[in-house]
């Protein structure tokens, strides 16, 4: 198994802690490639830690060795991937002498994972939303999902499998409406970011596109905006300016089941029921590819009602209620429809799973104009969009060490708080009662710090401060602090959300990811310093 930037023993619950159990005491390698020693690499037979956002220059790197040393699953690549010659070309424009200076990962470390995943096929490949966090995410991710088709691992049995969907009719962006606004052309209705393509087409709005939009009223002025299950001055890259975004418009409403920094500035809160509180359909893509159902148990206290019906609500008050359900469970009977079921049998069900298809490439594997594995993308390029990844591409930062910030600032999901939620609740606040900022000892050491000290964390954006905990494991040359954290227990301005919020850090400027939006929230530098 190769587990590149996802923690998944640590935050994907128990069921996902055994499979791993029971793989390792099978025999299974497990290569984790990960800044940070995290949970899982704790028990890896190879751990690799690059410097944050260069994952894409490794798997280049990494394609570089396989291809060279024809390692790679040659009748696969031949007969069903179009654009390996274009590969081979590109592999030749960088050196194994680059990939380290950039990366910090060895030509030697490259060899070791390359050769140990070739010598323990089948392999699987799982990636995680730690590469996402870069102006490079979309080609940052190409670049590993074609190590997928160069090792011939795409829907074997203990490879990388497709799941189709179980009985049911996926929700897709818009579940909750009887027909899309989608389908109205584009230029009738210019979309905020819609710049970036990829983002566009699949109704994604950039946090920082709406943000400027917010600000400078281009491409037209937004007086009003409702958050249902986030809470953007946390967890918006740029927290300042997230604020003076949200200060500026005529109404902010906020849907809340406890206090959040962001309900504080809100002109009206909702209350939302809990999932129990509620009938409500659950949908689980990617590796789950199910839906489920969850039944209410109890009635929700006074006005409280679930998000689906604020909505309903809304858009029967403002005109647009054709588009919606009467209530939400209406789009349960349409969902369940290729089932056969209504809800009131389904949930006696709970749930219906996908379907593991181990499809042969001529049998419709691929969904692809080629019907093949595209490493050059004609239909990206039609798009505007780099066919094919690029090493010089994926190794130009945003961010660059200085005298002033030495250090690099990155940061990762914790387990005991669900994003930037829960803070409030006890029993998980004494689990991790504090904000914690890891260094190395030497780093520490270097600066004047000790352990359990409070200490400063600044960026060119401003500073924060969190508790020191030492990890002899963490490069020197990195700052891992922790995301999300505001106090609930303060009464300081919106619950202290500036002390230790990480996002006060970064920076929501361009350059973005030409494809997806995505902003540098990693890879930043910064200094450190002891209150």
């Amino acid at each position: 198994m190769l587990i590149w930037g996802n923690n998944q023993i640590e935050l994907m619950g128990g069921f996902i802690r055994e499979g791993f159990r029971e793989a390792l005491l099978g025999g299974a390698k497990l290569v984790v490639i990960d800044p940070k020693k995290v949970d899982i690499a704790q028990r890896a037979n190879l751990w690799v830690a690059p410097r944050p956002n260069t994952d894409g220059v490794v798997a280049m790197g990494m394609i570089k060795y396989l291809i060279e040393n024809n390692l790679y699953d040659k009748d696969f690549v031949d007969h069903w991937t179009t654009g390996f010659e274009e590969l081979k070309k590109e592999i030749g424009t960088f050196t194994f002498e680059e990939v380290e200076s950039i990366s910090w990962v060895s030509k030697k470390t490259i060899q070791n994972v390359a050769e140990t995943i070739v010598k323990n096929r089948p392999v699987c490949l799982v990636v995680g939303n730690g590469l996402e966090k870069s102006i490079n995410a979309f080609q940052q991710l190409r670049a590993v999902f074609i190590l997928r088709a160069l090792l011939g691992e795409l829907n074997t049995p203990g490879g990388n499998v497709s799941l189709t969907a179980g009985n049911f009719t996926r929700p897709g962006i818009f579940y909750q409406l009887k027909d899309s606004l989608r389908q109205q052309k584009i230029n009738e209705h210019r979309m905020i970011g819609e710049e970036h393509e990829i983002a566009r087409r699949t109704a994604y709005i950039p946090p920082q596109s709406l943000i400027r939009t917010i600000l400078t009223e281009d491409p037209y002025p937004i007086k009003a905006v409702f958050c249902i299950l986030t809470n953007p001055l946390v967890s918006y890259p740029d927290s300042k300016l997230t604020h003076d975004a949200f200060c500026k418009l005529d109404l902010l409403v906020v849907s809340e089941l406890f206090p959040t920094p962001t309900s504080e500035i809100a002109d009206i809160v909702l209350p939302v029921a809990w999932g129990a509180e509620h009938d409500s359909l659950g949908y689980w893509p990617g590796w789950h590819e199910e839906i489920r159902a969850y039944p209410k148990l109890v009635d929700p206290p006074g006005e409280a009602r679930a998000e689906a019906y604020w909505l309903n609500e809304l858009a029967k008050r403002v005109g647009i209620g054709d588009h919606f359900w009467d209530k939400e469970e209406d789009s349960f009977e349409e969902m369940l429809k290729p089932s056969g079921m209504r809800w009131d049998e389904f949930v006696t069900v709970r749930s219906l799973n996908n379907k593991k298809e181990y499809k042969k490439p001529e049998e419709g594997a691929f969904k692809t104009k080629t019907k093949k594995v595209e490493i050059y993308s004609a239909t990206l390029k039609k798009m505007g969009i780099k066919p094919m990844p690029s090493f010089r591409d994926l190794a130009t930062f945003r961010f660059h060490p200085s005298e002033q910030y030495p250090l690099l600032l990155f940061n990762g999901k914790e387990a005991a708080y669900m994003m930037s939620s829960y803070r409030h609740v006890q029993f998980l606040r004494q689990r991790r009662p504090e904000p914690t900022v890891d260094l190395h000892p030497d780093t520490a050491r270097k600066y004047g710090l000790e352990e359990g000290d409070w200490i400063w964390i600044e960026t060119h954006k401003g500073r924060i401060r969190q508790k020191l905990r030492l990890d002899p494991n963490l490069d020197r040359r990195l700052v891992y602090a922790s995301f999300g954290w505001w106090f609930p227990e303060k009464n300081s301005r919106l619950f202290g959300y500036e002390e230790s919020n990480i996002n006060i850090l970064t920076d929501a400027e361009p350059p973005y990811d030409r494809e997806t939006g995505s902003v540098e929230l990693v890879n930043i530098p910064c200094r450190v310093y002891k209150e």
